[in-house]
């Protein structure tokens, strides 16, 4: 579910030109804009992500509520943040775009995230390996310090936060099977 808006600013950059700290310098302004935004309107930012697409660069924000997100607050959504992107965004450059839920596979981006969802199956891939591997499927055990736990095969594995890449709850919003 979510709603997908085209923008084109009035000059272009390059992907050449579009560095990586360029992306995360517009990713970290758009979460800071937008989580002020949905806050004030009762919903959570989950995530902020900007991508290359074969059909262009996406800027897609994932949103929630107790209860849940309809299509009719992702189009308000996304209308609001599509008004202040206009006047705030510092790099001018052609995206789409896209509001929506997180779905059943959210993602667990923030410390709280982790703690929130303890006991539910997880999905966490890692920058560099911990124990000879870099991808860990089990249950999320919660956060001690600067450390996410999951339990897989009845042993409990500490990722430090910062070596988190990805993480997602997996199997219907985290249901064990």
């Amino acid at each position: 579910m979510g709603t997908q808006k085209k923008r084109k600013k009035k000059a272009d950059i390059s992907t050449a030109r579009f560095t990586a700290d360029m992306q995360q310098q517009v990713v970290d302004q758009v979460w800071r804009m937008s989580e002020t935004l949905c806050e004030t309107e009762g919903m959570e930012l989950v995530q902020v992500e900007l991508h290359r697409e074969p059909a262009g660069r996406i800027l897609r924000l994932y949103i929630d509520k107790p209860g849940g997100i309809n299509l009719d607050e992702c189009a308000d959504i996304s209308r609001q943040v599509s008004d202040m992107l206009d006047v705030t965004l510092e790099y001018d450059w052609p995206y789409s775009l896209e509001v929506s839920s997180p779905g059943i596979e959210r993602p667990l981006v923030k410390k709280k995230d982790f703690e929130r969802f303890a006991g539910k199956k997880t999905r966490i891939s890692t920058k560099t390996p911990i124990e000879g591997r870099r991808k860990f499927t089990g249950v999320l055990q919660g956060v001690s310090g600067e450390f996410v736990n999951i339990l897989i095969d009845n042993k409990t594995v500490a990722i430090p936060f910062e070596e988190i890449s990805k993480a997602r709850l997996v199997n219907g919003n985290g249901e064990n099977e």
